[in-house]
C-alpha cells in the first residue's frame, strides 16, 4: 500500500461521533484559529487517539467541509418559507441570520470562502434562494446568477468584517468597533486624503449592520430592475 493510501486509512471506531469531532474542531477554531484545529488537537479535545478521528473523516479538509455544513445547518429556512413576505425582505432576513451566525465564529469564516460550498446544506441553501428569486419573477438563468451574486456579497462582506479582527476570537460589540475605527480614521491627514478624512465617520461604520444592509439593498435594487425579471413578471400565468 502506498504512503498516501496509509494516510487515508480509517482508524478503529470509537465512542465519539462525527458531531463531537465537528464541535471540537469549531471550538478550537474559536479559540486559536485554523492552525489550532489540527487532527491531533481535535483528538485531544475529545479524548481519543488521532486515528479515531479518521474513523469519521479521512483528513482535515473533510473536517473543514463538515464545519461549513454545520454552520450552514444553523440557518433557519423558515425565513424563506412564507410567500406572504416580500422576496426582498426574505433575502434580507437570510443575510442577517448568516451574518449573526458566522460572526459568532470568526475563525471559521475564512473556511466558508476557502473552498467550494457543495455539501448538501450548502446546496439546499442555494436551492431555496433560487426558489425565492424564481418566485419573484426571475428567469432560471437570472435566478442562478443572482443567487451567486448574493452569496458573493454576503460571504465577502462577512469575511472582510471579521478579517479586521485579526487574532480576536470574539467580535466586540458593534458600537465599540465603530468607536475604535473612528478614533483611527480621525487622524487621517486631510491635506493628503481630503475625501477620506471628511468621510471618517462613514468609514468607521463599514463594519456596522447598517452598512451591510445598505450594500445588500443596493444589490437587490439592481436585481429588482433586471430586464429579464421584468419580462417574466409581465407574462401571464400558465393555464391548467
Amino acid at each position: 500500500m502506498t504512503e498516501q493510501g496509509k494516510s487515508f486509512r480509517r482508524g478503529p471506531r470509537r465512542a465519539s461521533t462525527e458531531e463531537e469531532v465537528v464541535e471540537a474542531a469549531l471550538g478550537l477554531l474559536d479559540e486559536g484559529g485554523v492552525s489550532a484545529a489540527s487532527i491531533r488537537g481535535i483528538a485531544a479535545r475529545i479524548g481519543v487517539a488521532p486515528n479515531a478521528v479518521y474513523t469519521y473523516f479521512p483528513d482535515k479538509a473533510a473536517v473543514i467541509k463538515a464545519i461549513v455544513e454545520h454552520l450552514l445547518g444553523q440557518v433557519d429556512h423558515a425565513v424563506f418559507a412564507d410567500p406572504d413576505v416580500p422576496w426582498r425582505r426574505r433575502i434580507e432576513l437570510l443575510a442577517l441570520e448568516l451574518r449573526e451566525s458566522l460572526t459568532a465564529h470568526p475563525g471559521a469564516v475564512g473556511l466558508m470562502i476557502g473552498g467550494p460550498m457543495d455539501g448538501p446544506r450548502a446546496l439546499a441553501l442555494n436551492e431555496r434562494l433560487m426558489e425565492v428569486l424564481s418566485g419573484a419573477g426571475f428567469s432560471p438563468t437570472d435566478a442562478a446568477q443572482a443567487s451567486y451574486l448574493l452569496i458573493v456579497y454576503v460571504f465577502g462582506s462577512i469575511a472582510l468584517d471579521v478579517a479586521e479582527l485579526g487574532d480576536v476570537r470574539r467580535a466586540p460589540p458593534e458600537a465599540e468597533r465603530i468607536a475604535a475605527r473612528y478614533a483611527g480614521f480621525s487622524s487621517i491627514p486631510a491635506e493628503t486624503y481630503p475625501l477620506s478624512a471628511a468621510a471618517a465617520h462613514v468609514m468607521a461604520r463599514y463594519v456596522s449592520t447598517d452598512q451591510y444592509l445598505w450594500g445588500l439593498r443596493r444589490v437587490l435594487d439592481g436585481l429588482g430592475h433586471s430586464p429579464t425579471r421584468a419580462v417574466a413578471s409581465a407574462m401571464p400565468a400558465p393555464v391548467g
